[in-house]
């Protein structure tokens, strides 16, 4: 959620009235079970049958399908301005890349949806690597493939646990919660010398 806005209402619904779940019984398996996608353990119609299987629903091979369309329709809304900033990184020169825990189903439905993945230099899919945030293989790997020092590499994710790997890597790291907060923060740690501050 730095590239990507917040999950799609619509597509959270959808999920909770095929299932009959509440959201504190969805989330909780969800959220159970979720690392072992990113990590490429499961595929996306394997996580939803897991899931069903340990709320004891008794779905359809058609609905559990249903659930994993709109579970990759949850992620792919965008962040304009985050988007923005990449292009303007660019321009001075700077190399970008994804870094995701992404699962097989949800990034084949950002492919058909979203069209910049290719202004990026690298882009890195946990589930094709069977490595997730925060283990520090995937960090290392990012790094390879960037050419990059970690001192000298900008690692900015939502979730505090991620961003502790990367500063035990020696990469400096930001959370970001909102463009407005980022800008805050970049001043803060110096880097509004070195880089355009996000519109």
């Amino acid at each position: 959620m730095v590239l990507t806005g917040p999950p799609d209402p619509a597509s959270y619904a959808a999920l909770l009235r095929i299932t009959g779940l509440t959201s504190a019984r969805l989330d909780g398996s969800y959220w159970a079970h979720r690392h072992a996608y990113d990590e490429g353990k499961l595929t996306g119609l394997a996580f939803w049958q897991t899931v069903v299987r340990e709320a004891g629903l008794n779905l359809s091979a058609s609905a559990i399908d249903e659930l994993n369309l709109w579970d990759a329709r949850l992620w792919t809304t965008q962040n304009p301005a985050m988007l923005a900033w990449q292009q303007q990184l660019k321009a001075r020169g700077l190399l970008t890349a994804i870094l995701s825990n992404m699962g097989d189903s949800v990034l084949d439905n950002m492919k058909r949806e979203f069209d910049w993945f290719s202004r990026f230099d690298v882009l890195v899919w946990s589930y094709q690597l069977h490595i997730a945030k925060p283990d520090p293989a995937i960090y290392h790997y990012v790094l390879n493939k960037l050419g990059t020092r970690p001192e000298e590499t900008l690692f900015i994710d939502d979730k505090a646990i991620n961003i502790d790997a990367a500063h035990a890597l020696g990469m400096k790291g930001l959370v970001f919660t909102n463009v407005e907060q980022l800008r805050v923060d970049l001043v803060a740690y110096g880097l509004d010398a070195e880089l355009p501050l996000p519109a």
